[in-house]
C-alpha cells in the first residue's frame, strides 16, 4: 500500500473515534457557531499526546464550509525562534498589511524580518495581528487552529493570547491545542476542553476497523490494555499487528518508543532523510532536497521515507505526529544529528535566513567554535531588534556555550541574562549571572554582573532595600553607564517616606560620584536637575531645571525622540510653573509612545498627560487620558498607580470617587502619602473645609522639610487654607517658595500665583490690587481653573468687605466657569456665596453622556473629534468591529444615528 493510501486509511480509522467525541466536537462547534454570527471566541483543547486533539480540530475545521482556515503548529526544536509560529499563522494574510495603521505595519515588517526597524512591543504586534485577522474576517469567517501550543515560542504565545481576548465582535474563532495548560499560562483564562481517553468499548469499536488482529481475544486485550484508550496508540499498534499478535517491543513502552522502533528498522538512507526532516522544523521541501543532495541522497530515498508512514511530503514535509518527529530525532545518533544540521546549514540561504542557518551551524558542532559563536551573537542582535527577547537570550546563551575564551563567554552569558530579564524571566536571568560569575570574569564584568543581579532584584520587588542595593552596585560601573540606573533609583525613592532624608543623601552621592558630561544629553541634565533640586534652594536650582525642560522640549520635537523620562521633565516644568512646556512635553510623550509602540511607558505618559490637563482645567480631556491608560493596563495585564485619578476626583470635588480611590490605594507599595494629602487639600479647599485642608497640607509640608519628594503645587493650596482659617504664619514658607519661582521664571502662571498668595496674606485693603493683578495675569495664561479660582477668592473677599454688587459679578463669573470646567466642589462654593448675596444659581444636572460606559465615552469623544474607527480601535487595543459595536450602543443610548449628530451633541 502506498504512503498516501496508508495515510487516508489511518485517517479513516481515526475518524471512527468521532462517534465517541460528540461532546468534544460540540464544544468546538459552539465557538465556531458563535464566531460565524459575529461573536468570536477562543477555546483551549487539552489532552495527552496522541489522544486525538489535532484530528478533532481538523475534523471540526473540515465541517466549516466557506471559512478561511489558518494554521500554526509549535515545534519543540524551534521554540526559541522569535515569532516563528505567528509567521506560520499570518503568512497567508500579509497582503492585508497595507490596510493597517503605519505603526502596526512597521511592527509586522520588523518581527517577520521583512524590513529592519525599531523593536516593537508584543502589544503592538498583537494589535497588528488582530487587524490582519479582522480584515480577513470581513470577507468571511476565520478559524485559527494552533496546535502544540506548549512548543510555540514565547513571543507568538503572548501575541496570540492578546488577540484571543479581543475577537468577541469579529467572525474569528481561535482553537488552541496543548498537552497541558501549565506550560501555556498566557492562555489560562480561556475556557478549556479536555479530551480524555476512549472507554474500552469505544476503543474496541475503533480497533475492529483493523482486520489483521482477527478474533484473538488475548491479542485484542493486550492492545487495549497497552493503548489505554489512546487513539493514536490503537492505530499504531493495529497498523503492524498480524495474525500472531504484536511484535515483541510494541507493547514495551510509549507511542514515541513505538515510532522509534519503526524508525530504527528502516534502511540507513531512509533514516538519513528522516533525520534531516526531523532537524528542519519548517518542513521546507526545497531545503530538505538541497540538504539531501549534500549528503548524497536522492528522490528514491525521500519516497522511501514517505512510504514508512512517519512523514507526509506535500508542499511541505511534516511528520504524522509530533511524537514521530521527536522519536526520529532522539533515536538518531549524535553524529547523525550533527551531519543533518551541517547539511541543513549549508543548504540554508545565509542572506535570506541567517538566523536559522546559524542555529543549524551551532547544532552541527560538538565543541567550542568562536566563528559560530560570533554568528549566533549577531543573530541575538537581530532577535533583539525584532522584539524577541527570549530568542535573543537563547542565541546569546548558545553562543556562550560555544565560546572558547572564558572572559568572552562570561560577557555573553551576562548578555543572555539581560535578555532573560527583559523577557520577564528573572529567575533564569539570575541563574545565568551565577554561571557567568563562576567563570571568574575580569573586574569590569564582575561589576557588570553585580549591577545586573541588583537590577533583577529591583525589577522583582521594587522595594527600598532593592533600590539601595541597586545604588551600591552602580558604584562599581563607569559613570556614563549608570546615569539611567540612578534615575531609576530616584524614581523609586521619590515614593519613600519611611526615611525622607534618603533622597537627599542619594543626591549628594550622585553629585560626588558622577561627573558632569560635556556636552550634556537631556537625560544627563535631568539627573543634574534632580540632584540640584534636592540639595539647593529653589532659586539656585531653577537655572538647571530650566535648561533640562528646554532640552527635553527641543529633543521631543525630533521624529525619533525617545519617550522615556519625559514625564520627569514634565514634572520639572510644573515645578517651574511653565504650563506651555508641561502640556507640550506630556502630549509629545504620549504621541511618541503610541507611534513607537512603547506600551511599557504609554500608561504612565497618559496619566501624566491627565495630570497636566487637570492642572490647566481640561477635566474632560483628563478623563479620556485616564480611560485610555486603563485600556493599556488591561491589555498588558498590568496595574499602575492611580494618582491621576485621585487628583482629578479632588479637583472635580467628587468626594465619593476620591474616597473610593483612596481606599484602593490603602496599603499599596510605592504610593506617596504626600500626594494623597495634597489631593485631600484640594478637595477640602474646594468644599470650603479649610481646617481639614490645612491639616492635610501641613503633613505635606513636614515631609517636604524632611527631604521627601512632594507635589510642589501644595504650596498654593496651603496658602489659601492657612489664610482662610486665620493662621497666615503657617503659609509664610510657601509664599516665599511661590515668590522665588515667580522671580526665577516669571510668566502668567507663576506671577499670577505669587500675586494671589500676596492677596490672600494681605490683611488690609491693599489685597484688592493683588487680586486684580492676579486675575489679569491668569487671564493671559492657559490656566482656566486657576483664573476661575482667583475670581472666586476675589468675590469672597469683596463680600467680606461689604462690596456686594462687585462680589456678585466676580462670583457669578467664577461659578459659571468652574461649572463649565467641571470643578463641582469649587462651583458649589461659589453658589453658596451667591446664595448668601440673595442670588441663587440654577443647577442643570442633565448630562447626556452620563449613561455611557467609560469606553463608550472615550469612543464618543474621539469619534466626535474626527478620529477614524481604526485609530480608535488602536487606542483601545480592540478590533475595528468592536468600535463599531460601541458606536451602535452609544447611538442607541443617546438617541442619535450618525457621527454628525454625535459631533453636534458634544459640541
Amino acid at each position: 500500500m502506498g504512503a498516501s493510501a496508508v495515510t487516508r486509511h489511518l485517517r479513516d480509522i481515526s475518524s471512527k473515534s468521532f462517534v465517541a467525541r460528540k461532546r468534544e466536537l460540540a464544544g468546538i462547534a459552539s465557538v465556531t457557531d458563535a464566531a460565524g454570527r459575529g461573536r468570536g471566541g477562543a477555546l483551549l483543547v487539552l489532552g495527552d499526546a496522541g489522544i486525538g486533539k489535532s484530528t478533532l480540530i481538523d475534523e471540526a475545521a473540515a465541517r466549516l464550509h466557506g471559512w478561511r482556515v489558518l494554521r500554526a503548529t509549535g515545534v519543540e526544536f524551534e521554540s526559541e525562534l522569535p515569532y516563528a509560529a505567528l509567521h506560520q499563522l499570518c503568512a497567508p494574510l500579509l497582503d492585508h498589511r497595507a490596510g493597517l495603521p503605519a505603526p502596526q505595519r512597521r511592527a509586522l515588517d520588523t518581527v517577520f524580518g521583512l524590513h529592519a526597524g525599531a523593536t516593537p512591543s508584543p502589544m503592538l504586534v498583537g494589535l497588528a495581528v488582530l487587524g490582519l485577522l479582522s480584515a480577513a474576517s470581513r470577507r468571511g469567517p476565520v478559524i485559527c487552529a494552533i496546535d502544540d501550543v506548549q512548543w510555540i515560542d514565547a513571543g507568538s504565545r503572548q501575541v496570540l493570547a492578546f488577540v484571543s481576548a479581543r475577537v468577541a465582535t469579529d467572525r474569528i474563532a481561535m482553537v488552541f491545542a496543548a498537552r497541558d495548560a501549565a506550560p501555556v499560562p498566557e492562555l489560562g483564562r480561556l475556557p478549556a476542553l479536555t479530551v480524555g481517553a476512549l472507554t474500552d468499548s469505544e476503543a474496541l469499536t475503533l480497533l475492529r476497523y483493523r482486520t489483521p488482529l482477527g478474533p484473538e481475544a488475548a491479542i485484542v486485550q493486550r492492545v487495549l490494555s497497552e493503548a489505554a484508550g489512546n487513539p493514536l496508540a490503537l492505530v499504531e499498534f493495529a497498523r503492524d499487528a498480524g495474525p500472531f499478535g504484536l511484535p515483541g517491543d510494541a507493547t514495551a513502552g510509549t507511542v514515541e518508543r513505538r515510532f522509534a522502533s519503526r524508525f530504527l528498522r528502516l534502511p540507513a538512507p531512509t533514516r538519513a532523510v528522516l533525520a534531516l526532516a526531523a532537524a528542519e522544523p519548517t518542513g521546507d521541501l526545497a531545503l530538505l532536497r538541497r540538504a539531501m543532495a549534500i549528503q548524497g541522497l536522492d528522490a528514491a530515498d525521500l519516497a522511501a521515507a514517505e512510504d514508512s508512514g512517519l512523514v507526509v511530503a506535500g508542499p511541505r514535509v511534516h511528520f504524522r505526529h509530533p511524537l514521530a518527529r521527536s522519536a526520529v530525532y532522539r533515536s538518531s545518533s549524535a553524529r547523525v544529528r550533527r551531519r543533518a544540521h551541517a547539511a541543513l546549514a549549508a543548504g540554508t540561504d545565509a542572506t535570506g535566513d541567517p538566523d536559522r542557518r546559524a542555529w543549524h551551524q551551532a547544532n552541527a558542532i560538538s565543541g567550542p567554535d568562536e566563528e559560530t559563536a560570533a554568528e549566533l551573537e549577531r543573530s541575538a542582535g537581530r532577535a533583539q531588534r525584532r522584539g524577541g527577547f527570549a530568542a535573543g537570550a537563547a542565541f546569546f546563551e548558545r553562543a556562550a556555550r560555544l565560546t572558547p575564551d572564558r572572559s568572552r563567554q562570561a560577557r555573553r552569558l551576562l548578555a543572555a541574562a539581560r535578555e532573560r530579564l527583559a523577557s520577564g524571566a528573572p529567575s533564569l536571568a539570575r541563574e545565568l549571572v551565577d554561571e557567568a560569575e563562576r567563570l571568574r570574569p575580569d573586574q569590569a564584568d564582575r561589576h557588570a554582573a553585580r549591577l545586573l543581579r541588583a537590577m533583577i532584584d529591583y525589577h522583582v520587588t521594587r522595594s527600598i532595600p532593592a533600590t539601595i542595593a541597586l545604588i551600591d552596585a552602580a558604584d562599581g560601573v563607569g559613570p556614563d553607564e549608570v546615569r539611567e540606573t540612578y534615575l531609576e533609583a530616584f524614581a523609586s525613592l521619590m515614593f519613600s517616606v519611611d526615611e525622607p532624608g534618603r533622597l537627599r543623601r542619594l543626591a549628594l552621592h550622585i553629585r560626588e560620584r558622577v561627573p558632569r558630561r560635556q556636552p550634556p544629553r537631556p537625560v544627563d541634565l535631568l539627573l543634574q536637575a534632580l540632584v540640584e533640586q534636592n540639595l539647593r534652594p529653589v532659586d539656585e536650582a531653577m537655572p538647571v531645571m530650566r535648561r533640562t525642560v528646554d532640552a527635553f522640549r527641543e529633543r521631543a520635537r525630533a521624529p525619533d525622540a525617545d519617550p522615556w523620562w519625559m514625564e520627569r521633565a514634565s514634572v520639572l516644568s510644573v515645578d517651574l510653573g511653565d504650563s506651555d512646556a508641561m502640556e507640550e512635553i506630556t502630549d509629545r510623550q504620549v504621541e511618541l509612545a503610541r507611534a513607537q509602540g512603547a506600551y511599557a511607558i504609554l500608561p504612565h505618559a497618559l496619566r501624566f498627560q491627565a495630570v497636566a490637563r487637570t492642572i490647566v482645567g481640561r477635566f474632560a480631556d483628563a478623563e479620556l487620558c485616564i480611560i485610555e491608560a486603563r485600556a493599556v493596563d488591561e491589555a498588558a495585564g498590568t496595574s499602575n498607580l492611580v494618582g491621576s485619578d485621585l487628583m482629578l476626583a479632588a479637583w472635580r470635588g467628587d468626594a465619593a470617587r476620591f474616597r473610593e480611590i483612596r481606599e484602593k490605594l490603602r496599603g499599596w507599595v510605592g504610593v506617596n502619602p504626600t500626594a494623597l494629602h495634597y489631593a485631600n487639600g484640594v478637595l477640602c479647599n474646594g468644599s470650603g473645609d479649610h481646617e481639614t485642608a490645612l491639616d492635610a497640607l501641613l503633613l505635606v509640608r513636614d515631609q517636604h522639610r524632611a527631604g521627601a519628594y512632594t507635589v510642589t503645587a501644595f504650596h498654593h493650596e496651603l496658602v489659601e487654607a492657612a489664610a482662610y482659617v486665620g493662621r497666615p504664619e503657617e503659609a509664610k514658607e510657601s509664599a516665599v517658595w511661590i515668590g522665588a519661582v515667580a522671580q526665577g521664571n516669571p510668566n502668567a502662571w507663576t506671577t499670577g500665583a505669587h500675586l494671589l498668595a500676596c492677596a490672600l496674606l494681605d490683611q488690609g485693603l491693599g489685597a484688592q490690587d493683588h487680586y486684580r493683578s492676579a486675575i489679569s495675569r491668569f487671564a493671559d495664561s492657559r490656566m482656566r481653573v486657576h483664573y476661575a479660582r482667583a475670581r472666586l477668592l476675589y468675590g469672597e473677599w469683596l463680600r467680606r468687605v461689604g462690596r456686594r454688587t462687585e462680589a456678585r459679578v466676580e462670583l457669578r463669573a467664577a461659578h459659571d466657569l468652574l461649572a463649565t470646567i467641571g470643578a463641582r466642589g469649587f462651583a458649589a462654593r461659589a453658589a453658596r456665596e451667591l446664595d448668601a448675596l440673595g442670588e441663587p444659581t440654577l443647577v442643570d444636572d442633565a448630562d447626556p453622556l452620563a449613561g455611557l460606559t467609560a469606553r463608550e465615552l472615550l469612543v464618543a469623544r474621539k469619534v466626535a473629534s474626527g478620529a477614524g474607527t481604526k485609530e480608535v480601535a488602536a487606542l483601545l487595543f480592540v478590533s475595528p468591529r468592536t468600535i463599531d459595536a460601541h458606536l451602535r450602543n452609544l447611538y442607541r443610548k443617546l438617541g442619535i444615528s450618525s457621527r454628525r449628530q454625535l459631533r453636534e451633541l458634544l459640541r
